[in-house]
């Protein structure tokens, strides 16, 4: 049995996904792991990954190759986001990563990321027409997808760690730091010419911030399992309602939300505001939510080089 395996090491997480290579249908993941490891935490205007972050980070990647070990013969990617895209001493980390751990990173564009978001999701959800949007710790990818296809991609230099650090308090969020948040994001889309071709089309939301939303949503509705958000669909009524709740919380009160991890109460305001900004910026009225992304769409793309696999229709 040959497996591929996949680590996808985020701004704010890391996450290993194992899958056997078969031939009899969709893949069956047999591994799924996660740590959060806050690469980004404090880079500062210099972009400096600091020491305490990547300790934690080698620490969550020794135990991701421990669990690889069982897993042999072995195609394994490691793919790096925002944080280490954007670091300044990242050839210094990755040297560093590789002597410690033994795994090899790859550091990928924002633009490739966007393009494996897409993968993950055409793959795996029934959707012709609609915006992509991927909310990192340390960046913001959109995929615009017409007729199925991917028409257009960019990576936005913003995400949940980033957003929380340079414009909110920690604690209770202040109006005219928000009022600063919103105002930026809009002006940064307003150079992004081609989301005009967005405008009232739904959005696919990816990310731990955005995923949060879909949790806290189907806890409130008492759906059973509330982790199963695979294409689960939202009201932007629903979704403003969950962000106004929120902002009305300090940091104490976020941590006790039904659905929402305490480990990410403290950015989860500024880890929504990108999509809450996005659904008025193109009048959309529902998101539909996905578990599969970068590690996903890196598989398809394998299973389409490699003989006897096909990428799946839904």
């Amino acid at each position: 049995m040959n497996y591929y395996a996949v680590i996808d090491l985020g701004s704010n997480s890391a996450r290993l996904s194992v899958w056997p290579m078969t031939t009899d249908g969709t893949p069956k993941e047999v591994v799924k792991l996660k740590e959060m490891v806050r690469l980004s935490e404090e880079m500062g205007p210099e972009r400096t990954l600091k020491e305490p972050a990547m300790v934690r980070t080698i620490a969550a990647l020794k135990k991701f190759a421990t669990a690889l070990r069982a897993f042999h013969p072995l195609k394994l990617d490691v793919l790096a986001t925002a944080a280490a895209r954007g670091a300044a001493n990242q050839k210094a980390f990755l040297t560093r990563v590789k002597a410690e751990t033994g795994l090899a990173i790859t550091v990928i564009s924002g633009s490739r990321e966007a393009e494996l978001d897409y993968l993950g999701v055409v793959n795996t959800l029934p959707i012709q027409n609609a915006l992509i949007m991927d909310t990192g710790g340390g960046s913001t990818e959109l995929a615009l997808v017409q007729s199925r296809k991917l028409a257009h991609r960019i990576s936005l230099p913003v995400g949940a760690v980033n957003l929380s650090e340079r414009y909110l308090s920690a604690d209770r969020v202040k109006p005219v730091e928000l009022f600063n948040l919103i105002t930026d994001l809009s002006t940064m889309l307003n150079g992004v010419w081609w989301l005009r071709k967005a405008l009232n089309l739904p959005i696919v939301a990816l990310g731990g911030s955005n995923r949060t939303l879909a949790k806290i949503q189907r806890r409130r509705e008492a759906l059973g399992n509330y982790e199963d958000i695979h294409g689960y669909r939202m009201s932007t009524t629903a979704a403003n309602a969950i962000y106004a709740d929120v902002l009305g919380k300090d940091l104490t009160a976020r941590k006790e939300i039904p659905g929402l991890a305490r480990e990410r109460a403290d950015i989860i305001i500024g880890g929504l505001t990108p999509v809450i900004t996005m659904l008025r910026y193109i009048d959309c009225d529902r998101l539909m939510f996905s578990q599969n992304g970068l590690r996903e769409g890196a598989l398809y793309q394998y299973l389409t080089t490699t003989e006897n696999f096909a990428v799946n229709e839904p």
